[in-house]
């Protein structure tokens, strides 16, 4: 499935390494290093407009999201919550 993780950013969720909460930057220094690290291979998006509340690390990019940690993780856990619901439409057409 796929998660919206703010500025019109989309990613799949089985891509998702880690959410973590933006103010842990500062306190940690392997934060700050993976993050150089990969913003000079050009693998690191900004949010544009809003203040970047969490961080998001899948397997090639990070993204930094104006959502908030427990805003992504309830929206991760709707989306595997309808991947288990069944599918009636084909009786209800019936």
């Amino acid at each position: 499935m796929f998660i919206h993780i703010g500025d019109d950013h989309v990613i799949q969720s089985k891509d998702v390494v880690a959410i973590i909460d933006h103010s842990l930057i500062g306190s940690s220094s392997i934060i700050e290093e993976m993050l150089f690290n990969q913003r000079k291979n050009r693998q690191v998006v900004e949010t544009q407009d809003h203040e970047a509340k969490s961080i998001v690390i899948t397997q090639d990019v990070i993204y930094f999201s104006p959502l908030s940690v427990f805003t992504l993780k309830k929206r991760a856990n709707m989306m595997s919550t309808l991947n288990k619901l069944e599918d009636f439409s084909d009786e209800a057409e019936e």
